[in-house]
């Protein structure tokens, strides 16, 4: 079995943090990891991509080529939509809602939000204003790795949810306990 994965949003989102907890349960489950950071700007507000592709047999190379991606994990919707052409017929596209406007024209929300809703296989939801209600604002993108999980098939929500507590270990208990907590409302939510 293979996953191919992309990760995108803005700088400062929280994609790498995703990648990391991913990573470390392909590790922990002794999968085939390749991941390769394509960075436009970076820095705060600017877009970020990564590829990561998951397997249980070796994996030759670190880029997902067009039509070939499995899901897109996105915090950003406009950022999604960038990525349509790495989509095969069976893709999801897991996405924020909400807009990140960092650039001078961005698209009429509406207008922008009827396009990413009409992919075939789609999930959104504004993770943003859920992170503040649930009093863990720093944890928007951990809600959205757990609204993915399901369409992971290649790891397990226990295994991501090991990789959380190893990840943000170091920041101690009540880091660990708000990031499980996000995860878990984005699992339910991802089941809906």
């Amino acid at each position: 079995m293979k996953k191919d994965i992309i990760l995108c949003g803005v700088g400062g989102q929280g994609i790498l943090s995703i990648a990391t907890i991913i990573g470390q349960a392909a590790v922990d489950a002794g999968l085939y990891l390749k991941q390769a950071e394509v960075h436009g700007m970076s820095q705060r507000g600017g877009d970020v991509q990564s590829n990561l592709r998951l397997s249980d047999d070796p994996i030759c190379s670190d880029l997902i080529p067009h039509g070939a991606a499995d899901l897109v994990i996105s915090m950003e919707p406009m950022e999604a939509l960038r990525y349509v052409a790495y989509l095969n017929v069976n893709s999801w596209v897991v996405t924020s809602s909400h807009p990140f406007k960092n650039i001078p024209d961005y698209p009429d929300e509406t207008v922008l939000m009827e396009e990413v809703h009409a992919l075939p296989h789609v999930v959104s939801q504004d993770i943003e204003s859920l992170a503040k209600e649930n009093n863990s604002p720093k944890s928007a993108n951990v809600i959205l790795l757990g609204m993915a999980a399901s369409h992971l098939h290649i790891l397990t929500s226990d295994q991501l949810r090991t990789a959380i507590a190893k990840v943000f270990a170091a920041k101690g208990e009540k880091v660990v306990e708000a990031n499980l907590m996000a995860f878990d409302l984005g699992l339910r939510l991802g089941r809906e």
